[in-house]
């Protein structure tokens, strides 16, 4: 790669070794794996599921995972993680976010996540989307109970799920009653 090919690769690379939300399973709770790396990826330590064939892969969060990914540029880094682009990383790619604003943009999810990530109750889940649809589940059944606290524990909810939204394509947390 050359020129502007290497400084696209560049800015992904800063920005998704910054972010990590897929791989702390902020975003997911899953990620896919083509057969041929079950083998490996379970070597790696990943918690590997392969039954179905349709639901091949590991489960977030990732345990290679330390502040940045530890195989980012090792020769069993997943397929599917190599080729995933969320919604901001293509506005990057795309010319239409500038790296330090998608940075920053990255800052404010986890900002966010912290917030509702203290209001969570203690969960046997250990992924956090887990524990977020959970508890949103039980949100919406305390729903018409008039108490702050769980209105509070809605709103910075509901208000993550829009970020995640828009700012990551990422719109199949809960089901929409709509829907």
């Amino acid at each position: 790669m050359t020129g502007i090919d290497e400084t696209h690769e560049s800015q992904a690379n800063i920005l998704c070794k910054s972010c990590g939300l897929c791989c702390t399973g902020h975003l997911f709770i899953w990620t896919k794996l083509r057969s041929a790396e079950l083998d490996s990826a379970q070597e790696l330590g990943l918690n590997v599921f392969r039954s179905d064939p349709r639901q091949r892969g590991f489960s977030q969060p990732c345990p290679l995972w330390q502040g940045q990914c530890t195989i980012y540029t090792s020769p069993h880094y997943p397929h599917f993680c190599h080729t995933y682009k969320c919604k901001l990383l293509k506005e990057v790619l795309d010319e239409n976010t500038s790296l330090p604003h998608a940075l920053t943009i990255v800052e404010k999810a986890k900002e966010m996540i912290r917030e509702v990530e203290a209001l969570l109750p203690i969960s046997l889940h250990t992924n956090f989307r887990e524990r977020l649809v959970e508890h949103l589940e039980y949100l919406n059944q305390s729903a018409g109970q008039e108490d702050m606290d769980l209105d509070l524990r809605r709103l910075k909810a509901e208000a993550l799920l829009s970020f995640y939204e828009q700012v990551f394509g990422v719109d199949d947390l809960v089901e929409k009653p709509d829907e």
